[in-house]
């Protein structure tokens, strides 16, 4: 039997539903765990998967975890509020989740939603998790992918106001996207990744007369891994691409923006109720690329107006921990050739 994988989980700021899509989660895999597949240590509050627990009703002897306190702090948590109590929670269960990974004694990092005004309130002052991990690791070129089925859309930049966007085109974070992207594909079981490139302009710049950056920024490096044989198409037009990947002309997209990349994958991963307005079920992954460690997320935020409620839903939680498996698997099985 294979050595099961160590799933370092962050519970995020424990006011928000962090605590119960864990217990949901880790409770739907328990079969995983018991045939040794795999095994969670969650770092966060006990004291807030405990309330958790109660609040979804499931009983905490029955949640096959190895729950990892990362207190004290000195305040209360209040669930549903946003402060930095939480945000403290939040970090230091990502610094000692990433402390675990490079130490060996955990695999891959799988986070619950933080809040970043309360990691903000907090003094720790990053624009996220894959900021945050960037830091911890002493990277500074980490890459964001969303993934939801045979959507997958790596992200050149991400938070950034949109007028910083075509100045950080740059070749070399364009190859370091491509690069990272590809491999993670490879990991994924792609022998020979398909993999378009957005264009950032409007109709990929139209020949120049609606931006310049497609033409000559984004088109000589795709020219590039071209010419290495790899299967690279683009600038594709930003109202296109993403119809062609959903009907799997391609197996991923770089997007050179947060909302370009965001938007077609939340669409269709956010599942909502026509008849009251309600999301039903939310699906999807977020995973950091190009670091020394394997981080996968949830690709939701906090929900601070249904924490406590027991209602939230852990689809995504559980997706992103069946893709830390995947990946984590595929890598392991590559590096043995």
């Amino acid at each position: 039997m294979s050595k099961a994988i160590r799933l370092a989980v962050t519970m995020g700021d424990p006011s928000g539903i962090g605590p119960e899509i864990i217990a949901k989660a880790a409770y739907q895999m328990r079969a995983e765990v018991e045939a040794g597949r795999i095994e969670f240590l969650v770092l966060g509050s006990s004291k807030a998967l405990e309330k958790a627990c109660v609040q979804v009703g499931i009983a905490q002897n029955l949640l096959p975890v190895t729950m990892i306190d990362v207190g004290p702090v000195d305040s209360e948590i209040v669930t549903g509020t946003i402060s930095a109590v939480g945000g403290e929670w939040a970090y230091r269960a990502v610094k000692r989740a990433a402390e675990m990974v490079q130490a060996g004694e955990a695999d891959t990092i799988v986070t619950a939603p933080l809040s970043k005004e309360a990691l903000h309130l907090a003094g720790h002052h990053f624009e996220g998790h894959t900021e945050l991990l960037a830091h911890l690791t002493g990277m500074r070129d980490a890459v964001m992918m969303l993934a939801h089925g045979p959507m997958r859309v790596s992200h050149v930049t991400t938070h950034c106001a949109l007028a910083e966007v075509p100045g950080r085109l740059t070749p070399v974070r364009l190859r370091r996207v491509f690069d990272v992207t590809l491999d993670a594909l490879e990991c994924l079981g792609f022998a020979k990744p398909r993999l378009a490139i957005a264009a950032l302009n409007p109709h990929a710049g139209e020949g120049g007369i609606l931006g310049k950056e497609d033409d000559e920024i984004i088109a000589p490096i795709i020219a590039e891994y071209v010419a290495k044989g790899h299967d690279i198409t683009g600038p594709v037009p930003g109202d296109t691409v993403f119809i062609k990947l959903r009907a799997q002309q391609f197996d991923a997209v770089v997007a050179m923006f947060h909302d370009q990349g965001h938007i077609p994958v939340k669409l269709l991963g956010f599942n909502v109720n026509p008849d009251t307005g309600v999301w039903q079920a939310i699906s999807g992954v977020n995973v950091t690329l190009g670091l020394p460690i394997l981080r996968t997320s949830v690709d939701h935020g906090t929900a601070f107006d249904i924490a406590g409620t027991g209602v939230a839903n852990a689809d995504s939680l559980i997706d992103a921990v069946e893709y830390a498996i995947k990946l984590l698997e595929g890598r392991r099985q590559r590096d043995a050739k």
